[in-house]
């Protein structure tokens, strides 16, 4: 199985810090956030990974290179000059990706979720993470029935931006700019979006203020 970094997104909610630098490379704990997901990766024997670049995305290939300082190899998605959103992105580099359903994460969350986990799992068309819902998501994105996801108004919990995928899942896609989101509902509406919960850590990096929540907290100090 291969996995996937989303890291090509503006940034417009952590600017000014965007502006400079891309949203992967801001640090946390003195590390780019990025560089959490490539050591994890690693360590769960993921040996080949695909990271999209779209804003400032030079300074990011520049800064990982080719993946052989942690033991993998890093292929580049290039998105630049406007990234294509998550569901854009993944269709582009899905020649990239193999054969096998693929992990994707997103490039803009912090989590101890371990990946291993998913190099076993059977899906239909995707499989998705969730987590309980933080603070700044209390309505939550999808229910869990047992192994299913779906789109139901109840119980939901919130996506983590952790998900295994089948090419299937795109099949009727082209290129261009779209969320991957629609497709998953349609997938959740025939029954073919199986997922998980998982309670351990994981924050979502997307603004100032929770940047600055996550470097005062305790694991970051």
């Amino acid at each position: 199985m291969r996995a996937m970094i989303l890291a090509a997104g503006r940034g417009e909610r952590l600017r000014p810090l965007t502006d400079q630098v891309p949203k992967p490379l801001i640090e946390l704990g003195g590390k780019p956030l990025i560089e959490y997901h490539l050591e994890a990766l690693a360590a769960a024997g993921f040996q080949k990974v695909v990271v999209n670049q779209g804003h400032l995305g030079n300074m990011l290939r520049d800064a990982l290179g080719d993946g052989s300082r942690w033991g993998i190899s890093i292929s580049w998605s290039d998105e630049q000059p406007a990234a294509l959103e998550t569901g854009g992105g993944i269709f582009k580099a899905l020649p990239l990706l193999g054969e096998s359903p693929f992990l994707v994460v997103n490039g803009d969350v912090w989590t101890e979720y371990p990946f291993a986990r998913l190099r076993a799992v059977k899906c239909d068309w995707a499989h998705l993470v969730l987590v309980p819902n933080p603070s700044h998501n209390p309505s939550g994105d999808f229910s869990l029935t047992g192994a299913r996801v779906r789109a139901g108004e109840e119980h939901k919990l919130t996506f983590s931006g952790i998900g295994v995928y089948h090419h299937r899942l795109f099949e009727n896609c082209r290129p261009g700019k779209f969320s991957i989101v629609p497709l998953l509902r349609t997938a959740m509406d025939k029954h073919l979006v199986s997922g998980e919960e998982f309670s351990g850590g994981w924050d979502d990096i997307g603004t100032l203020e929770r940047l600055e929540s996550a470097r005062n907290s305790l694991q970051f100090q």
